[in-house]
């Protein structure tokens, strides 16, 4: 059974409530809300950054973010080594981010996706295998990357 963490901001906690109640119905996945678990305001960074810091550390096999837009989620756990966090807003962009980045953490913008539309994107986003090949030069460019900014040689 595969793990997924959820997350969101103040902002994203309506839709945060949508995807969790999807994925509990879905019989192949764990889901572990990482919070927060009101709409009182709050500060994304720290939620954002327990969900990548925990898929980096391959505690869960992939992560779902959720606040308004979407990008402070996105800046935040694309810091963080091994994740590749993709803003989706429709079930293309979901599917294009599995096939060619390898992407495991979903993040979504409650301003932009409608509830109606979340179960399709994060169904797509779960059931889309990378496609390897030519990406797969890519993704390990990523990582040389990485390596390089953790060892200070820049």
């Amino acid at each position: 059974m595969k793990k997924i963490l959820v997350a969101s901001d103040h902002a994203g906690f309506a839709l945060k409530e949508k995807v969790t109640h999807y994925l509990q119905q879905q019989k192949e996945y764990t889901v572990k809300d990482l919070g927060p678990y009101s709409q009182e305001r709050c500060d994304y960074p720290r939620f954002a950054y327990a969900l990548a810091d925990a898929v980096s550390r391959k505690k869960a096999s992939r992560g779902i973010l959720i606040c308004k837009s979407g990008i402070g989620n996105s800046i935040v756990a694309n810091r963080v080594p091994g994740v590749r966090a993709a803003l989706c807003y429709n079930v293309l962009a979901a599917q294009l981010s599995r096939e060619h980045n390898d992407s495991n953490v979903l993040v979504l913008g409650s301003a932009f996706v409608k509830p109606a539309r979340v179960g399709r994107i994060i169904k797509v986003w779960l059931e889309t295998e990378f496609q390897g090949g030519r990406h797969r030069r890519r993704l390990n460019q990523i990582k040389g990357i990485e390596r390089q900014i953790r060892s200070g040689a820049r």
